[in-house]
């Protein structure tokens, strides 16, 4: 399975608008967690690894022996900056940007004063990654619009055949997640690998009994003991309720998970209660000031909502019964707004006809590691790997613990407030899901490329055939490789990739030109991407030099010009993972006139997921992503397909 970290969700756009003073707000973890002894255990040695840590299991015992994320050399980062931003200026913007960066960097100059202070940060032995409580505070918990549309990500999962109930599939959903999660919490897990070297496992923390909290001015997660909080959180009909997943030091059977669940569904009746959930779809500053009416109108609110933040997850039983494509990835995405609680890490979400999806806050994990959960829950359900238990529902179970909490007119007023501007927000937007069908990976393979690069150029085709230029173009890759890292900036767009473009829209240029661009555009991706996996891009660097300046000091012209913002004003906000039981997957727009675009790249199909604001029309560059992927086939069958051997 081929992933991309969903990082694009975290707005990058907001890194033009930094604060010159942060308080970052690292993650906690509410209570140490007890690392089992493995030291009898054999584990190999990766070349350019240090030495593994025998006292942690596979899945962490890897993460003190990766190396630390590097520092770019000024030079280099530079001279990337003013190749990635070359398509997007005329020559004499060019020209300006050129002398901004040559002053920047020149002997002696602020450039030179600024990465050796960067070098002292990521040098520093108490330093595990110099980007990390930066990019924690300016990408996620500092950043105060709603998490819901901004933030969180969503999985569409394929139809289940075999269970068409909501509570069945919900059960069965339940127990493959609780075997996952057994394997994090004993840490016999394996690393996730790339090119046969273990990646950080440190985000699997904050998978579990995990959740964000509303704070002024960031917010910070809380990360809870899982051996003392067993219980899954369920909200049907707005209700809240609790029950424990483990008895007698077992996980329920999943004949047992469904009956509770069906004891929930028959609490809750018909009746909705007033939306708590709906407080958490809410400005960031609004939902702190919320949560603290709530907890003052009762003296149990507290520790209710603490039973939905410490539980292993929540279930979202739903009632509504979306059908197509569009309409499930909608409902994963956002729902109504009010039968959620967007603070939480995980959200399976069951809808009343059985479709059923993942929605994930996007703080403290990218997208890889839910990926994998997903792909496990769906997979193992599929290939009946899973052990359900016995099917006879046992006659002592503990009933669900429904949440009541107590409302004043103060939290009445909140959770209207917050209502209006959730629909406010969500009548704005439009998503569309394209899964194209003509061809996949399995054929792209022939053509010789990389598909994932392939797929970059799909996307660039068919927004210059919408807008007749080409936009930044932001790509998540994952720099986990390294401790504690997460994400890094792939720049899409690039001389030869705008020259590509133009040709394939001019009748004037040969087969065998618009190839030959092809092949340039896509080796300009390739080597890109492959040195931002090194951490060797332009955004997190630049970044990094920025926050080194001091408050009073005077930002250097490479940071005030027009282009600097203008490059990393990401119209489409791209990712990639694939996923042979998921429906689709994606997130919203980053910047108001932008897309997000989410794309698969299964063997035989390719799914695109593009979300924006309405008026950005989501449903022309979904037309145009179909007419460019059948316009690239159509060209490269005659020109990069071996022709076949005649027979003698």
């Amino acid at each position: 399975m081929s992933l991309r970290a969903l990082s694009t969700i975290s707005r990058p756009f907001l890194l033009n608008s930094f604060k010159n003073t942060l308080k970052p707000q690292q993650p906690k973890i509410l209570s140490s967690m007890l690392y089992r002894n493995y030291t009898s255990a054999a584990a190999p040695n990766y070349p350019g690894l240090g030495q593994p840590d025998m006292t942690k299991g596979p899945l962490y015992r890897y993460d003190t022996a990766l190396p630390k994320l590097p520092v770019p050399t000024l030079e280099e980062t530079c001279a990337r900056y003013l190749k990635s931003v070359r398509p997007l200026l005329n020559d004499k913007e060019f020209a300006e940007t050129s002398a901004a960066v040559a002053e920047f960097q020149k002997p002696g100059g602020v450039g030179e004063e600024l990465q050796k202070r960067l070098l002292a940060k990521a040098n520093d032995p108490k330093t595990v990654n110099w980007l990390e409580d930066w990019w924690n505070d300016l990408a996620y918990f500092g950043y105060r619009d709603p998490v819901v549309v901004y933030v969180s990500y969503f999985y569409a999962y394929k139809d289940d055949h075999l269970r068409k109930k909501p509570t069945q599939r919900a059960a069965a959903i339940i127990q493959a997640a609780m075997d996952f999660r057994r394997q994090v919490v004993d840490e016999t897990l394996p690393p996730e690998m790339a090119k046969k070297s273990p990646l950080d496992s440190s985000t699997y923390k904050y998978m579990f009994n995990a959740c964000r909290y509303p704070a002024k001015p960031s917010d910070f997660e809380l990360a809870f003991d899982p051996s003392k909080n067993n219980h899954v959180a369920v909200v049907r009909h707005n209700q809240f309720f609790v029950f424990d997943l483990i008895k007698d030091g077992k996980v329920l059977s999943t004949a047992d998970i469904e009956a509770q669940l069906d004891t929930i569904v028959k609490m809750a009746g018909d009746r909705k209660d007033p939306a708590i959930g709906a407080l958490t779809s809410d400005n960031r500053d609004i939902w702190t000031e919320a949560r603290k009416a709530l907890i003052n109108a009762g003296s149990q609110n507290e520790e209710l909502l603490r039973k939905i933040e410490s539980s292993v997850f929540l279930l979202c039983l739903d009632d509504s019964s979306p059908v197509t494509r569009d309409e499930v990835s909608r409902a994963c995405w956002h729902g109504d707004g009010r039968n959620r609680f967007f603070d939480k890490s995980l959200q399976f979400i069951v809808f009343e006809n059985g479709k059923a999806g993942f929605l994930g806050e996007h703080s403290t994990m990218d997208g890889t590691p839910t990926c994998r959960l997903n792909d496990y829950v769906c997979t193992t359900l599929a290939k009946n790997k899973i052990d359900h238990g016995p099917a006879t529902v046992s006659s002592n179970l503990e009933p669900p613990q429904k949440l009541n909490f107590a409302l004043n007119t103060a939290v009445h007023k909140a959770i209207e407030t917050s209502e209006k501007n959730f629909d406010e927000l969500i009548g704005k937007h439009a998503l569309y899901v394209q899964n194209y069908e003509g061809y996949g990976k399995g054929l792209i393979k022939k053509f010789k490329c990389s598909p994932d690069a392939y797929v970059q150029m799909i996307i660039q085709l068919a927004y210059y055939k919408m807008h007749g230029i080409s936009r930044p173009t932001y790509e998540s890759a994952q720099v986990r490789k390294f401790q504690h890292g997460r994400t890094e900036t792939c720049r899409t767009v690039s001389s030869e990739s705008v020259a590509w473009v133009k040709a394939m829209v001019d009748s004037q240029v040969s087969a065998a030109e618009k190839t030959a661009l092809f092949k340039k555009a896509l080796d300009s991706h390739v080597s890109y991407m492959a040195n931002a996996v090194e951490g060797k891009g332009v955004d997190r660097h630049l970044l990094g030099l920025r926050l080194s300046l001091k408050s009073h000091e005077t930002k250097p012209t490479i940071f005030t010009q027009e282009v600097f913002s203008r490059s990393s004003h990401w119209n489409l906000s791209t990712s990639q993972l694939s996923g042979e039981h998921f429906d689709g997957y994606g997130w919203g727009e980053v910047v108001p006139d932008g897309y997000g675009v989410a794309y698969m790249v299964n063997e035989n199909n390719l799914s695109f997921n593009v979300a924006s604001l309405k008026e950005m029309r989501p449903e022309h560059l979904h037309h145009y992503l179909k007419e460019a992927a059948t316009e690239m086939r159509q060209l490269f069958e005659q020109t990069l397909l071996e022709a076949p051997k005649s027979k003698l």
